[in-house]
């Protein structure tokens, strides 16, 4: 009888669920995370509209990437982070209790600052996660859509069995970007994905951004105002693990209502 009841309120937490705004993607409600005793995000609540890219900005430290890494729970890793609040995917809150981690990872995928790929070939990274997580898909014809789609195919097509690291930087984060891809994710989380480049790699880097959106709901992280200005169509500043102020990015950047929002922008503060 007690495993009965146990197996009805599990399958109840599975499905809890609600309707989404229209165009909404992801939507984040009453958001709250800590480091121990340090509270890193404070009551945030955020709407992700779906084939756009939204711009989280603000100075260091005040929790861009720790809200970017709530969105596919890869704060979960870190032993001291706890986290309240809810994030719906798809109207199904991945924080449930009965969430699956590595479906929401599927369906979220990740590029992070620095390029990491594997020390082995370039098609084997593209297909990396499709492997590990056993899909029936074909590994040529997914190698070929994920480096396309990162705009990398023309450069290595006669090239996938050489060794990713031989890539230049900026191909090497194309290519992170196709391994995050190979999954067929609904959601692109980047975290400053061109810091580490220069000006020819970061404007590639940009243009396919603006691609992506077409197929992809992106969310980036940028320390760049010039980058978030050219890139994206929602911007959200932060401040001190506050959302201070969110909206249209030409709105953000030019008629900011909060004062700390102007203040940033205009560099009067870091």
């Amino acid at each position: 009888m007690l495993s009965k009841v146990i197996s009805k309120l599990k399958e109840n937490k599975s499905c809890e669920t609600k309707k989404m705004p229209d165009n909404v993607r992801m939507q984040i409600e009453n958001l709250n995370m800590w480091y121990g005793n340090e509270q890193a995000l404070k009551t945030i609540d955020l709407n992700i509209e779906e084939n756009k890219v939204t711009a989280i900005i603000g100075p260091s430290g005040c929790g861009k990437s720790s809200l970017l890494r709530c969105l596919n729970r890869m704060n979960d890793t870190i032993k001291s982070a706890r986290i309240e609040g809810k994030v719906w995917l798809d109207g199904k809150n991945i924080y449930d209790g009965a969430a699956n981690c590595v479906d929401i990872r599927r369906k979220v995928g990740m590029v992070f600052q620095e390029p990491n790929p594997f020390p082995f070939s370039i098609e084997d990274n593209v297909f990396y996660g499709c492997d590990i997580n056993g899909m029936d898909v074909d590994k040529d014809a997914t190698v070929e859509r994920c480096l396309k789609d990162a705009a990398l195919w023309d450069e290595v097509k006669d090239r996938l069995d050489d060794n990713a690291v031989s890539l230049s930087g900026g191909q090497q984060q194309r290519l992170c970007i196709a391994r995050a891809l190979a999954t067929k994710p609904e959601v692109l989380l980047m975290d400053e994905p061109a810091s580490a480049l220069d000006p020819i790699a970061t404007a590639k880097i940009e243009d396919l951004i603006d691609e992506l959106k077409k197929d992809y709901t992106v969310v980036i992280v940028t320390h760049n105002m010039q980058q978030a200005a050219r890139i994206s169509d929602y911007t959200a500043y932060m401040y001190l693990g506050k959302l201070i102020e969110f909206g249209e990015t030409e709105q953000i950047f030019e008629r900011p209502e909060k004062e700390l929002t102007e203040k940033y922008i205009t560099g009067r503060m870091g």
